[in-house]
């Protein structure tokens, strides 16, 4: 039985991914349904997310953190193969959700904090995410290296995150950031900087997807 379940929420983000024009397999959201468990659950001894956002998961942070991989699969800039790293994974949020939506695509997940990474791992091997791989360290010091995407979610400045994720880059990879739709206004001068826009269930605040490179 599912420790959290909530079919309008499961509604919503089908809904958010079809206006979007994204169809999951069934399998692809019952995979995504158990990973909200499993941080609901570990939540409980591990401070993952805000326990306000429990009630709005799927609508919130899912959904956010599928729109990389809505934007860069209609641009079919997705390859099998791939190497995909993120940034202080955190709780997960967005690299588990993409390593669920990808699985012909290699996931790094990298985060310093030893809870979060004991979390990480056993989320891993939960869901049986052989496509995933949790690097316990900063990433500055995770020696991962060609990566044709590296993305961070709530980190810092732009420049800064950006500069962090440079050495591991391929030439011609990608950065990918999210930021809200006010905060992006200010990076829209910056060379090969693009701002897909787009809204979250629910949600009042208005967001921006900012890649930096060339993806289309």
């Amino acid at each position: 039985m599912k420790h959290y379940s909530d079919s309008k929420q499961e509604e919503l983000l089908v809904e958010f991914l079809s206006a979007n024009g994204v169809s999951l397999a069934e399998n692809i959201l019952e995979k995504l349904f158990a990973y909200v468990n499993l941080v609901i659950l570990g939540n409980e001894k591990v401070n993952l997310i805000s326990r306000n956002d429990i009630p709005k998961f799927l609508t919130r942070h899912i959904a956010d953190s599928l729109f990389p991989y809505i934007v860069l699969s209609k641009a079919n800039y997705l390859k099998p193969g791939m190497v995909w790293a993120d940034m202080g994974a955190g709780g997960g949020c967005p690299i588990y959700p993409l390593a669920i939506a990808c699985p012909d695509i290699q996931f790094y997940a990298s985060e310093p904090r030893h809870k979060r990474v004991l979390f990480l791992e056993e989320t891993k091997n939960a869901l049986k995410l052989d496509n995933l791989t949790v690097v316990g360290k900063r990433f500055e010091t995770s020696n991962i290296q060609n990566c044709d995407i590296i993305s961070c979610r709530a980190l810092s400045r732009f420049e800064a995150d950006y500069e962090r994720a440079l050495p591991g880059l391929k030439k011609d990879g990608i950065f990918v950031t999210f930021k809200s739709r006010e905060i992006a206004q200010e990076l829209k001068d910056i060379p090969d900087v693009h701002l897909i826009d787009y809204n979250l269930p629910l949600e009042t605040q208005e967001y921006s997807l900012v890649i930096k490179g060339i993806y289309g």
